[in-house]
């Protein structure tokens, strides 16, 4: 008899699980995924300032075109500087090199929606009263081209 349990996955467990949806891509004819995290890194002298950071998904060694930004943050004391906006150029610039033309993250209505929109993101998905305070949660993403060139609607 089969019981269902409401409890955390075991590591053994959870190891099982990520082998199973391997198994399941394999069955499907698709090629098994891995990333590697990307980043930049703002830096005052020594002191650290910020960071824009994320996964590239590939398959075996040739990355898939898109890009998860996990990480963009940036000091208080330096905000409003720029700085935000140059730390994930640098990073698109660098994905670019390796072959990824596509960048999603999520955002808070409250954080930064405008910022991404500035920089050629557009929004894919809004999850509503999302947060405690009942704000947004907001996905966006990039298409990014060629040198210098993207289109967010694409």
């Amino acid at each position: 008899m089969i019981k269902i349990v409401t409890r955390g996955l075991s590591s053994i467990e959870l190891e099982r699980v990520h082998a199973g949806f391997d198994e399941n891509a394999i069955d499907q004819h698709v090629e098994v995924q891995s990333s590697d995290r990307f980043g930049t890194v703002a830096l005052d002298g020594d002191h650290f300032v910020g960071a824009a950071s994320g996964l590239a998904y590939k398959n075996n060694t040739t990355y898939n075109g898109w890009f998860y930004l996990t990480d963009l943050f940036v000091e208080k004391p330096y905000r409003r500087r720029g700085i935000g906006a140059e730390l994930l150029t640098a990073l698109e610039h660098a994905l670019r090199a390796h072959g990824v033309r596509n960048v999603w993250t999520w955002t808070a209505e409250y954080e930064a929606p405008t910022f991404y929109k500035k920089l050629g993101y557009a929004v894919f998905a809004v999850l509503e009263n999302y947060y405690s305070n009942g704000e947004t949660r907001i996905g966006m993403r990039k298409v990014i081209t060629m040198e210098g060139n993207q289109d967010a609607d694409s």
